[in-house]
């Protein structure tokens, strides 16, 4: 749904340009600091790209889903690092609360993150429950008005500098699955919270992953999200069914500027007296690099309009982030093919470094073989329930 086309029009140009004046030519400085420059991070909050899809009563922009993936798109068109450091106060880092948060809670903590004065993660991945999310292992104690937080979270994108941990663990003993896990908003300065410090990864430098620990963390009452025990893992398939959404569209957004550079090194290249881009072969993976990502960015925004429109999308979310990242792969994989051996030199254009970064696209928030199963078990849900398969 989109409110106001000049409004959504006038946005997407400024980060249209912001991404080519300000992203592309820091790349390479991200990337040598392992982080996105605070001049940069100020940069970005003054534009409000904290804030994109926090209600406007709480200081942010309160972007429809559609609206949303439009941004992202835009905004990720350049090093993952970018989006990733407003994109968990944009999407999971604040969907909690957005979603589920009481009033209290929403007016104490949302204002921070639309203004980028606070950055948001999503705690809860842990080593026994990844693909199999509902199943923590993390324990929240009630004491008296205050609850004893013990256990660890790993993979954590921005946990080595947020401020505010949306955080899943259990409260009833002897309970599994979905039953017994309450969310809570938990403060870097709560007693008993630490993290660690970044992974070396295989890409997206500049973008911090670590772990989350829980040492007896100290953490209100207060903090349990929505007030209400028990309910938290509705809480995160909220959270994750629109993150899904907003994920395929950031997998769309590199995949257009992979193109982009392979269509220009295509275009400027000769080989045996004609442009690169003449030759059969090579316009074949230009060609379905360009079908695939329009098949994408029409999935996600048809996607984004069901969910604006109040409808059941758990299926539909879970194809739009599997086609997405598995998309953004490929093309990819075509794009270092079209450099030929420029796309493997790591100084050069850059592509190197995109294809290592939109590796872990196909891994986190559900790889591809959990969402191939989940895509099968929503259709059966919905066959159980006298809906249309297809």
């Amino acid at each position: 749904m989109i409110r106001d086309q000049a409004k959504l029009d006038a946005l997407l140009g400024e980060v249209h340009d912001w991404v080519r004046t300000v992203a592309h030519p820091n790349e390479d400085r991200v990337a040598d600091l392992d982080e996105v420059p605070q001049d940069i991070v100020d940069d970005m909050a003054r534009r409000g790209y904290f804030g994109w899809s926090i209600p406007e009563e709480y200081g942010g922009l309160g972007l429809t889903t559609e609206e949303l993936v439009l941004g992202a798109m835009e905004l990720s068109q350049c090093a993952v690092a970018y989006r990733a450091r407003v994109g968990t106060n944009t999407g999971i880092g604040s969907e909690a609360l957005v979603a589920d948060g009481t009033e209290e809670q929403k007016q104490k903590y949302l204002p921070l993150m639309a203004r980028g004065e606070a950055t948001g993660c999503l705690a809860l991945t842990e080593p026994n429950a990844g693909s199999e999310a509902s199943n923590i292992e993390t324990t929240a104690r009630r004491e008296g008005d205050h609850y004893v937080l013990n256990g660890m979270k790993r993979y954590i994108t921005n946990a080595p500098i947020a401020d505010l941990f949306t955080v899943f663990a259990r409260t009833e003993d002897g309970t599994k699955g979905a039953k017994g896990v309450t969310a809570f908003i938990v403060e870097r300065g709560f007693e008993g919270l630490s993290t660690s410090a970044g992974y070396q990864m295989m890409g997206q430098r500049g973008s911090p992953v670590g772990e989350v620990h829980f040492n007896n963390c100290i953490v209100p009452a207060e903090n349990v999200i929505g007030g209400v025990e028990g309910v938290g893992f509705k809480t995160a398939m909220k959270v994750l069914n629109k993150q899904r959404i907003h994920l395929a569209a950031l997998c769309t957004g590199p995949a257009i500027r992979m193109l982009d550079m392979a269509f220009d090194h295509a275009s400027n290249r000769e080989q045996f007296g004609q442009q690169v881009v003449d030759f059969q072969l090579v316009a074949a993976l230009l060609a379905d690099c360009r079908a695939e990502i329009e098949a994408a960015k029409q999935l996600v925004l048809a996607t984004a309009r069901s969910r604006d429109d109040g409808r059941d999308i758990a299926l539909e979310a879970s194809i739009c982030k599997y086609f997405a990242s598995e998309m953004c792969g490929r093309v990819a994989d075509r794009c270092v093919q079209v450099f030929g051996g420029a796309g493997y030199v790591a100084n050069h254009a850059s592509i190197e470094r995109y294809y290592r970064d939109v590796r872990l696209f196909r891994l986190y928030e559900g790889t591809s073989q959990i969402h191939q199963l989940n895509i099968v078990k929503q259709m059966q849900r919905r066959q159980a329930s006298g809906q249309a398969a297809g």
